[in-house]
């Protein structure tokens, strides 16, 4: 269930919820709250009201605005990573690989409840703990895909995080530039023809001499 649906299926007033449900219900209005107005323009009013709870109920769970964005934020930057993770570890064919954690972050971004820009076009990336955060599931998606490279490869630590880097960074953008857009190409066919263009790079790279298979393995 997301943080939309846990707010949507604990919306009544004077309803008495226990604590964990009650901060997934806040969470979840917060981030309906926050990525339609952004940060500066949300007002702890508004997420108490979209709650359906008073102020004093949310500032129990809460201390402050900035407080409620970063548990928001910890929660989504978990998302993604775990995504990626996901895709990394559901097959063992290369090629398959940088499909499936293309996809991951086509997936994410075009997730309906927006959760994406609080991670990538958040208007709050002055603030160090927002910048922090967002800089560092970033990194750990990197190295999640820059493990794979170097398992299978004869490249280095940090030849494999310098690919790395430029695989999570072109993924993240272009799945933006494609839901922005508005384009009419599918998701599938939009994640296969960035798959192809990233596998005619990485594909390029020779395995370790002692495995059995070819990088290429998978065409």
């Amino acid at each position: 269930m997301t943080a939309i649906e846990q707010t949507e299926a604990a919306r009544p007033r004077g309803t008495r919820l226990p604590r964990r449900a009650r901060r997934n219900q806040l969470l979840g209005a917060a981030q309906e709250v926050f990525v339609a107005q952004g940060y500066h323009s949300a007002a702890m009013d508004d997420i108490a009201e979209r709650a359906g709870v008073s102020k004093p109920v949310l500032y129990q769970h809460f201390p402050g605005k900035l407080e409620l964005y970063l548990a928001l934020l910890d929660q989504h930057c978990e998302a993604l990573l775990q995504a990626v993770r996901t895709a990394l570890a559901s097959t063992t064919d290369n090629k398959l690989r940088v499909e499936a954690t293309m996809d991951a972050y086509f997936a994410y971004v075009e997730d309906e409840g927006g959760a994406f820009r609080l991670v990538f076009e958040s208007d709050l990336t002055n603030e160090p703990a927002v910048r922090e955060r967002v800089d560092r599931v970033s990194l750990q998606c990197a190295e999640a895909i820059s493990d794979v490279i170097a398992e299978d490869t004869n490249l280095s630590k940090d030849e494999s995080m310098l690919l790395a880097v430029g695989l999570g960074g072109v993924s993240q953008v272009v799945a933006r530039y494609w839901l922005s857009s508005e384009s009419a190409i599918p998701r599938d066919k939009a994640v296969a023809l960035l798959t192809s263009l990233a596998w005619r790079g990485i594909a390029g790279f020779p395995l370790h001499p002692t495995d059995g298979q070819s990088v290429t393995d998978g065409d």
